[in-house]
C-alpha cells in the first residue's frame, strides 16, 4: 500500500512539474513584489503621490461622512445609533484599508498608520465572539431591511456577508505585510475560522 502511495506521489509531482513548465511557456512573466518597484518618472510618480496624499484620505473622510465607519462603532457598542447606508458598505472600509496598506508598504507614514490602527480597533470591536463580522446584521436595526435579516448566511447570493469579509481578508493581509501588525489579520483569521466551520466538510 505504501509503495502505491509513493508511486502515486511521484506521478502527482511529475504532473505538477509539467503544469509548471506549461505555465512558464504559456506566460513566462512573473510578478514582482510591490515593494520592489519604485516609480521615478513624471507620469506615475505624481499620481501615486496624489493617491497617497489626497485620495486615500478623501476616501476615509467619505466613509466617516456616510456612516460606514460609524456602523462598526455601533456594532461594537462604542456608540449608539442605527445602521447607515447599504448592507455591503463594510467592504468599502476594507478596500480603503487595503489601499492605505499599499501606500504604507512603499512610503511609511506615521499619521496614516495611526489612523488605520484606530480604525482597526473599531472594526475589531464590531466582531462577534464567534468571529462573525457583518455590521448590518450585528446592529439589526428594526428600521433597516436587508437580505439575510432572517438568519445568518440565508441570502448568500445577495446578502454580501461573504463578499464583505473577502475584502477584509485582502485588507488584513496587505496591512500585515506593510506594517507587521497582526490585529486586523487576527480579526480576519477568526472570521475565516468561522466560515470554515460553517461551510467546511460535513452536512
Amino acid at each position: 500500500m505504501r509503495q502505491a502511495f509513493q508511486i502515486a506521489g511521484i506521478f502527482c509531482m511529475s504532473g505538477l512539474a509539467c503544469l509548471a513548465d506549461a505555465a512558464e511557456r504559456d506566460y513566462p512573466i512573473r510578478p514582482v513584489p510591490l515593494t520592489s518597484v519604485r516609480a521615478t518618472d513624471d507620469f506615475w510618480r505624481p499620481r501615486i503621490q496624489t493617491n497617497r496624499d489626497v485620495t486615500v484620505w478623501y476616501d476615509f473622510r467619505k466613509c466617516e461622512e456616510t456612516g460606514r465607519i460609524d456602523n462598526f462603532a455601533v456594532a461594537g457598542g462604542l456608540k449608539q445609533g442605527g445602521f447607515q447606508g447599504i448592507f455591503y458598505n463594510d467592504s468599502d472600509v476594507y478596500k480603503i484599508i487595503e489601499g492605505a496598506a499599499y501606500c504604507l508598504a512603499t512610503h511609511p507614514d506615521p499619521r496614516l498608520q495611526q489612523y488605520v490602527d484606530n480604525l482597526i480597533d473599531i472594526i475589531a470591536a464590531a466582531q462577534e465572539d464567534d468571529g462573525y463580522l457583518y455590521t448590518a446584521r450585528t446592529i439589526n436595526d428594526p428600521n433597516y431591511d436587508y437580505p439575510g435579516k432572517e438568519a445568518r448566511w440565508s441570502h448568500l447570493g445577495s446578502g454580501h456577508e461573504l463578499y464583505n469579509i473577502g475584502h477584509l481578508y485582502e485588507a488584513a493581509v496587505a496591512y500585515w505585510q506593510a506594517t507587521g501588525k497582526r490585529k486586523l489579520l487576527d480579526v480576519a483569521i477568526r472570521s475565516a475560522d468561522l466560515v470554515c466551520r460553517e461551510f467546511g466538510p460535513g452536512p
